[in-house]
């Protein structure tokens, strides 16, 4: 949680009224150095924005019906982004591609007298 303009102002001048050092200041108020420093160059906190983000949704959704076999790194190049980006904004919608349990290799027919079972004499 953030401290008040008054309180910070109030730090501020108490400072200057009274010719403390930052570290003085904040042992007297209870707070961090680092805190009365950051409000003697700015008092007022810097105001957030939201990022915009280089992925429409709606596009990457599309994207995802029309080529669902693609890779990431083919949907990365088709967005102009790097792969990560594809790969956080996927898994933000909650689309994720799994392979089939079994592979090609496991499908395969073992041949006859090989067995996998481990027997103990």
């Amino acid at each position: 949680m953030s401290y008040s303009i008054d309180f910070r102002r109030k730090v501020i001048s108490t400072r200057k009224n009274e010719g403390l050092s930052i570290r003085e200041t904040a042992k007297l108020f209870r707070i961090g150095p680092a805190s009365v420093s950051r409000w003697i160059n700015q008092i007022e906190s810097k105001a957030s924005t939201t990022r915009q983000r280089k992925i429409d949704k709606s596009e990457l959704i599309k994207d995802v019906e029309q080529y669902p076999d693609a890779y990431q790194k083919e949907r990365a190049e088709r967005f102009g982004v790097c792969q990560k980006a594809i790969w956080q904004a996927l898994k933000k919608l909650g689309l994720t591609y799994k392979k089939n349990s079994t592979s090609s290799e496991s499908r395969r027919k073992r041949p006859a007298g090989i067995s996998t079972k481990k027997t103990t004499v």
